[in-house]
């Protein structure tokens, strides 16, 4: 799992970094929908991060519908992912939309009349 590089002067931030890489393992099926993601200090470890790092990108993807946080259990692949992936480029659009001066409400009126 995680068999990616950050680019530490790169466009996205770290962190952004890391659930970009967290993302794809899930959608390559390294991770299913109820399986549990190693620690954040061991994946600080292998990306060569530090751990707030990666708990700031679990956070975000828990946010997003990715990921839970179960006690006990640690971080889980929520069982609906294509929702998280959903949310994410919502996000991004709404984050793309503000860049060129629109509201959210004109991009939600945009979308009702897409056809």
């Amino acid at each position: 799992m995680l068999d990616a590089e950050v680019e530490r002067n790169g466009d996205a931030p770290l962190h952004e970094q890391v659930a970009a890489a967290i993302r794809h393992d899930i959608n390559a099926g390294e991770v299913r929908p109820g399986g549990r993601l190693p620690p954040a200090r061991d994946m600080a470890a292998v990306l060569g991060v530090h751990p707030n790092t990666v708990l700031r990108a679990v956070r975000m993807l828990r946010d997003e519908g990715v990921l839970e946080f179960r006690r006990g259990r640690g971080i889980t692949v929520a069982g609906e992912p294509a929702h998280g992936i959903v949310v994410a480029q919502a996000v991004e659009l709404l984050r793309l939309a503000r860049h060129w001066g629109l509201r959210r409400e004109d991009v939600v009126a945009l979308i009702e009349g897409l056809p």
